[in-house]
């Protein structure tokens, strides 16, 4: 990002992420969710050289530059990366704090809060259209499979699906398949480091691991498995079959990534895919829906939701009920939705597979 808009720009990007893992934890104390909360350190672990002395000379350039958020970040070189990390064939490896909560359990907590205030929650309710203008009351005709609904404003948080009822952002936020695995250990190391981790092949092959309360382990990833293949993920919203190229991938995992694990026993207990809405400039698209007064959009997370969409919806809350402006919210600027982003070309999403 700061490469492509400046630094100013890429750092409020950084601020607005950190703040999420201090705004939900305070949140989730306060309110007393049960959502497997955990605030720790991840490490992302490099496997290519060149990558990773790109990434570096990247990470020197936001701290020459005074970037604050980067000197929360150490780095460990290649003659230490493994030591740090415990993997495996670590050429580097950059390391900052980091949290870990069931979204599920948050959301139902959320979602019980707002019924309990008033809230009309219809389930398996689709909505089939929404209106091309709205009537002369200035409301929008939303129809559902229950009948219709007018309302002054409404807002997008379709995600992937986006596109199907704004159609403006067709091919600006895709559906595209991911795959995901739950990996169980019967004899996990003792010194086990209950962390999360990111391991990168290069700037688009990468997985993620996070360790379960339970003692079991989540990985994502595989990417390798079916990138070069768009048609298996690409513009693809069939989630009710795994990715077979990919099924295999997560197989003895833990004992081929981690010194110590070869005796652990661990084992892929099942894989599943998800559809994810991604972005031709990898950004998610926040605020009002250009020439269309009174629809909002927050959708378009391209899988990194997790330290963005909290405070999102804070600040989509605030234009909507508060009527606030997008720079009174807080939002980082790069994230706001606009025509000229709906005109862009360039596609971040295939050029990996492309080339």
């Amino acid at each position: 990002m700061a490469a492509e808009y400046g630094v100013e720009a890429a750092e409020e990007v950084a601020e607005f992420e950190m703040k999420h893992l201090l705004e939900l934890q305070s949140f989730i104390e306060r309110e007393k969710i049960e959502c497997d909360l955990d605030v720790n350190r991840v490490f992302d672990v490099q496997f290519d050289d060149e990558h990773c002395a790109k990434t570096k000379a990247a990470y020197d350039l936001l701290l020459s530059r005074g970037a604050t958020r980067v000197k929360d970040v150490e780095f460990s070189p290649s003659a230490s990366a493994e030591a740090v990390s415990g993997v495996k064939g670590a050429r580097g490896c950059f390391s900052y704090r980091t949290g870990r909560v069931w979204p599920y359990k948050l959301v139902m907590h959320l979602l019980k809060r707002a019924v309990l205030g008033g809230a009309n929650l219809q389930t398996y309710t689709p909505v089939h259209r929404v209106s091309d203008s709205p009537g002369v009351d200035g409301k929008w005709t939303v129809e559902t499979s229950r009948g219709s609904i007018r309302a002054k404003k409404v807002v997008f948080a379709s995600n992937a699906y986006t596109a199907a009822l704004a159609p403006q952002y067709k091919n600006h936020i895709v559906p595209v398949r991911g795959v995901c695995s739950r990996i169980v250990v019967p004899n996990p190391p003792e010194n086990a480091k209950n962390c999360s981790y990111t391991f990168r092949s290069n700037a688009w092959d990468y997985d993620y691991l996070i360790h379960r309360p339970d003692g079991s382990i989540v990985v994502g990833g595989a990417k390798s498995t079916f990138y070069h293949n768009a048609t298996d993920w690409y513009n693809n919203t069939d989630d009710s079959r795994v990715i077979d190229s990919a099924v295999r991938y997560f197989d003895n995992y833990m004992q081929r990534r981690f010194h110590g694990w070869e005796n652990s026993g661990a084992y892929t207990d099942r894989v599943w895919t998800g559809i994810m809405g991604d972005t031709p400039d990898t950004l998610p698209h926040l605020g009002h829906v250009p020439h269309k007064p009174g629809q909002l959009i927050i959708a378009g997370f391209n899988g990194h939701g997790m330290p963005q969409i909290f405070l999102s919806a804070q600040g989509i809350a605030k234009m909507t009920v508060d009527e606030a402006s997008y720079e009174e919210t807080g939002l980082p600027r790069l994230f706001r939705t606009s025509s000229e982003r709906l005109t862009r070309t360039e596609n971040n999403i295939l050029a990996p597979a492309q080339g």
